[in-house]
């Protein structure tokens, strides 16, 4: 049992870094953490083309690298829905930190690093990207997207003709208060439309 839940929680990773001693500490501390090593790069070119071919658990990329640098390569891993992100870097500025994060990085990490730091920042990028992909595949399904669509639509018209609101306002009203109550636009629209049929029922709930 034990054998196989170590199996299980063996991820299989790619680094790239172009210092290569940078990249053979990095790739002992993920080996004595457990995690394997599939595939390393110096460039973030090859690394793209490595995260395709070996679809990896993680990539691990560097900012500074040549030819393609590490936000760039964020970008194509973690745009084509590959594996999720780690950034690696030697500078903590802020506007990097907004760069990876808008490049699709799930975790940052600041050089020098210990095996401490290394490890909790993989995993929160596994389970940030866990969770997107959950949220991703729970409206993938093209019945339950269609469905949703006219709950919305009929709720909207419905806010419009009650409170003289545009369309852009009472879709945002719906998605302002989907968030707010942490309810899916879908629970909320069909409590819009519950109200204005049963306002006895809707207000029991």
């Amino acid at each position: 049992m034990a054998d196989t839940q170590a199996d299980a929680e063996r991820r299989r990773v790619l680094i790239a870094e172009d210092e290569a001693l940078i990249r053979l500490d990095l790739a002992e501390m993920l080996v004595e953490e457990g995690y394997e090593v599939v595939g390393e790069a110096g460039d973030g070119e090859t690394a793209v083309r490595l995260a395709e071919e070996l679809t990896p658990d993680l990539v691990i990329l560097d900012i500074k690298m040549p030819i393609m640098d590490g936000l760039a390569a964020a970008e194509r891993i973690a745009g084509g829905r590959i594996a999720p992100v780690v950034i690696l870097t030697a500078f903590s500025q802020r506007d990097l930190v907004e760069r990876a994060r808008a490049a699709g990085a799930m975790a940052y990490l600041v050089k020098p690093f210990q095996k401490s730091d290394l490890v909790p920042a993989i995993e929160i990028a596994l389970s940030r990207y866990a969770e997107v992909a959950a949220l991703e595949s729970e409206v993938a399904g093209l019945t339950e997207r269609l469905e949703t669509r006219k709950s919305v639509e009929r709720a909207k018209g419905e806010l419009m003709t009650k409170y003289a609101m545009t369309e852009p306002q009472a879709f945002k009203w719906i998605q302002r208060t989907a968030m707010d109550h942490r309810m899916t636009m879908r629970e909320v629209a069909d409590r819009i439309l519950a109200e204005g049929q049963e306002p006895s029922d809707a207000t029991a709930e």
